[in-house]
């Protein structure tokens, strides 16, 4: 299971390199949990970036078309570079649009000169997300053609992912996920214990902000706190390694 640490300035890309991260998310946690980044913070995080490991943008959520377009014209402050690019799309507020904003968020990523790959996030408090149920969102993901899936929270004052998804729940929903030939990823106020809980799982992906940082999702990625998850994760179970770093195979359509 690779660790994705999400970061706000270019100041803290060393720090999560440094303590171990595989990917590195631009997020602004300021404006909510897939806050995106303005674009000239965007270009300096993605210049800090080595070309060995991946780059995650977070674009918001995407409840109309015009969200999307948007969303999109962020990412035209970055440059080129070999290292591969995810980008994540939430549906907070989108209702019956929903499949068609996957669609045509899928094809805008494969018009793009990078041609990102796309992940649509879930969220496990969907309700108060005004979001598809998690299980909704894997079939829209499979259906357009996108590269993987995210559950995530929307709310984060209302408890972690654990809270509203237990183990019990959680795995047979990562096994939906995979069976749909999804790269699946984790995250929602994790905190140390919460990465070692969910490590078992046959996941692909565990992400965080606040259990990174000193003074929580609104402080600074700390070094030593990125490493102490690097050994949780240690704890994950041999039978799950990770993907190679690059896009999955099962999706053609997102290949650089």
């Amino acid at each position: 299971m690779r660790l994705l640490v999400s970061v706000r300035s270019a100041a803290e890309v060393a720090a999560a390199l440094a303590g171990g991260a595989d990917i590195v998310d631009a997020k602004e946690p300021s404006r909510g949990g897939l806050g995106p980044v303005s674009e000239g913070v965007l270009r300096v995080i993605a210049e800090r970036v080595p070309a060995d490991r991946p780059l995650s943008v977070a674009l918001g959520d995407v409840a109309a078309p015009t969200d999307l377009a948007a969303a999109m014209a962020l990412l035209a402050a970055l440059e080129p570079r070999p290292g591969d690019t995810y980008i994540k799309i939430g549906l907070s507020g989108a209702g019956s649009a929903a499949g068609a904003n996957v669609d045509a968020a899928v094809l805008a990523a494969a018009a793009s000169p990078r041609r990102p790959a796309v992940i649509v996030v879930a969220y496990a408090d969907h309700g108060p997300a005004r979001a598809p149920a998690p299980e909704i969102v894997v079939r829209l993901a499979r259906d357009a053609g996108a590269a993987g899936v995210l559950l995530d929270t929307w709310g984060k004052a209302a408890g972690d992912l654990l809270h509203h998804m237990p183990l019990p729940v959680l795995g047979p929903w990562v096994e939906q996920a995979r069976a749909a030939g999804l790269l699946v990823a984790l995250a929602g106020s994790l905190s140390a214990d919460g990465v070692r809980a969910v490590s078992g799982l046959p996941a692909d992906i565990v992400g965080v902000r606040g259990a990174a940082c000193l003074g929580g999702r609104e402080g600074l990625v700390a070094e030593d706190r990125v490493a102490e998850l690097r050994v949780a994760l240690a704890r994950s179970v041999s039978g799950c390694a990770p993907q190679s770093p690059g896009r999955p195979e099962t999706h053609p359509s997102n290949a650089s």
